[in-house]
């Protein structure tokens, strides 16, 4: 903090990430991983989906509005001065099996900002105009590092081929446990992962990035939280995912929201102020927002809209990619696990084109994205 009280944010500088000396192998073995989900599920729905976040429970069209004061540290890369851009949204579930929502993971939010042009952009995004941010609703990363989470998927490579009755059976048993464990203790994240997840509205989440990227001159985190009022009400709601006809249970529940009253959020920023505290390479440290809180950057507005339409569901899960290294050189990635996930995503797109002759552009404006 600043002798005049207001919060001294860490300059970004290259030493701020320390590369392990195995990362790259690491990053292939994941990769190595992932597209054995993908070639599993090929094989099962012949058709090839994405090795995770395949089942999407809506695609919301919208805008983001980004305003002309905000403070200087605020004011970095696409947030530096006023404008609005189109946005498109694909709210999903982690698992790359295309379950019944009964079996409840994390809830997962894509968030693609189209524009604007004129922006130096990360290696391997030259010439695009797209800025991705990917989030879950939980602040915090399933582990430290890209290690870590190689080692969280043996259960799912040990569980990858069993039915989906025993899928959803274990989910059951997950629930059953979390609801004994009031949701705590160490073991809450594992059964959220195995489909334990209490069965909660998608759109009465916040949702964040979980992992470090530059925010220009600043190192930040992003969220997504909820502004209308009908929303926000929406906090813990559950939503009725058990009984016959309601496999997609989820996806309704989010089109008759945004179908009647579309929504409004706020897209923030959390600064880091601390490199020890708030650290760029470990991403299962939570940032304390006591350090920096989240300080609003913009809003997005979604107009009342059918999310469930299906060539909405189609553009977004055949046509339509979501990377973190879909970025402005100003918002690039940071740590070791985001620096992994460069490879494993692009793997991942580079499958569903192979095996779905789906050439995946990006889009270049509104008039790229499917009318509301």
């Amino acid at each position: 903090m600043t002798h005049d009280g207001t919060l001294a944010f860490v300059r970004y500088h290259d030493q701020l990430e320390q590369a392990q000396p195995d990362e790259a192998q690491t990053a292939e073995r994941l990769a190595q991983v992932m597209r054995g989900y993908s070639e599993a599920f090929q094989g099962r729905y012949q058709h090839a989906v994405r090795s995770v976040h395949s089942k999407s429970h809506g695609v919301l069209i919208g805008e983001l509005e980004v305003p002309g004061d905000l403070p200087a540290p605020l004011a970095q890369g696409l947030f530096a001065r006023a404008g609005r851009y189109p946005v498109v949204l694909r709210l999903s579930a982690p698992p790359g099996d295309i379950l019944p929502d009964s079996v409840s993971t994390p809830r997962a939010l894509a968030l693609k900002i189209v524009g604007p042009a004129g922006h130096d952009m990360v290696d391997g995004h030259a010439g695009e105009v797209t800025q991705d941010f990917l989030m879950n609703n939980g602040p915090v990363f399933a582990a430290k590092d890209t290690n870590g989470f190689l080692n969280n998927q043996l259960p799912i490579r040990l569980t990858l081929n069993a039915p989906e009755e025993l899928k959803v059976a274990a989910a059951l048993g997950a629930q059953i446990a979390a609801r004994v464990t009031g949701n705590s203790g160490p073991l809450a994240g594992a059964l959220k992962q195995l489909g334990g997840h209490p069965h909660t509205h998608p759109l009465g989440e916040t949702y964040y990035t979980q992992l470090p990227q530059r925010w220009g001159d600043y190192v930040g985190k992003v969220s997504l939280a909820p502004a209308s009022a009908h929303l926000t009400s929406l906090k813990d709601q559950l939503v009725k995912v058990l009984g016959p006809g309601r496999a997609d249970a989820l996806r309704r529940a989010v089109a008759d929201t945004v179908g009647r009253e579309g929504g409004v959020w706020e897209l923030r920023v959390q600064l880091c102020t601390d490199p020890q505290r708030m650290p760029i390479e470990d991403g299962s440290v939570q940032w304390d927002e006591t350090l920096s809180p989240f300080q609003v950057v913009a809003r997005l507005t979604v107009p009342p809209q059918d999310t469930a339409r299906p060539d909405k569901l189609v553009f977004a899960d055949e046509r339509l990619s979501f990377n973190p290294w879909h970025a402005q050189a100003a918002h690039r990635p940071l740590g070791n696990a985001m620096r992994a996930r460069r490879r494993v995503y692009e793997m991942s797109v580079q499958f569903r084109r192979e095996h779905n002759d789906e050439p995946i552009p990006e889009p270049r404006s509104a008039a790229d994205l499917p009318r509301l």
